[in-house]
């Protein structure tokens, strides 16, 4: 069982994905982290972000691995543990750039696949081009939405004393540049279940999808 959950960041994607993954015995797949990972590496290093070809001229020599248990999700770069690390203001800055160079994005897709196609019992892999262009052939895809002020407020409680209004227009201009981008771009899939997070609580929100892969389980 292969479960996609796709949207924008502040739609509670990720604690939905966990915890829909604990509670129904699937791996667990974060897919933002492996582009961050990249990305942390990048600056790390010294790599001009926002040179595309400069980042195409080394997008293999990190190695990065993700591990999938939904209690603990890990990822590290070249044996260190980043996971820390790659929440950090100067990453998220980068992020976007980063992610949408296209030879990062066949790396990343690569490994994604391969960890997909290896989850025993399946799993649920969350990100920004799933069910589009990662695993168009996904069991159940799922597409979270939310206003723009809803993600804000929410996103701002996660990073603690952010401004929202900030927060707000860092969001608008993420969603811009990965709705925008020539390579698997921001997308919702054509036969995608869209659940609008705006005024559901997060328990409401795993309810729902958790009702939505026991029903897709039942007609397998």
């Amino acid at each position: 069982m292969i479960v996609a959950i796709d949207g924008p960041a502040g739609t509670g994607k990720s604690s939905t994905s966990r915890a829909v993954a604990q509670q129904l015995g699937l791996t667990y797949l974060d897919t933002g982290a492996q582009y961050r990972a990249m990305t942390w590496w990048m600056v790390n290093n010294g790599v001009d972000v926002s040179d595309p070809a400069a980042i195409a001229a080394v997008v293999d020599k990190p190695e990065i691995v993700s591990g999938t248990d939904p209690e603990a999700p890990t990822i590290s770069v070249d044996g260190v543990d980043v996971s820390g690390p790659i929440r950090t203001p100067e990453v998220t800055a980068e992020v976007s750039a980063v992610s949408a160079v296209p030879e990062v994005r066949a790396r990343i897709t690569r490994l994604q696949r391969a960890i997909a196609a290896g989850a025993e019992g399946g799993i649920v892999v969350e990100g920004r081009d799933i069910g589009t262009a990662v695993l168009p052939d996904a069991d159940l895809k799922v597409f979270l939405t939310a206003s723009p002020e809803a993600r804000a407020a929410r996103r701002s409680g996660e990073l603690k004393g952010s401004d929202v209004h900030t927060t707000r227009e860092a969001l608008i201009k993420r969603d811009a540049a990965d709705s925008s981008r020539k390579t698997a771009p921001l997308a919702k899939a054509a036969d995608a279940v869209e659940v609008d997070t705006t005024d559901l609580t997060l328990l409401q929100v795993i309810e729902c999808v958790v009702t939505l892969v026991e029903e897709k389980r039942a007609t397998k």
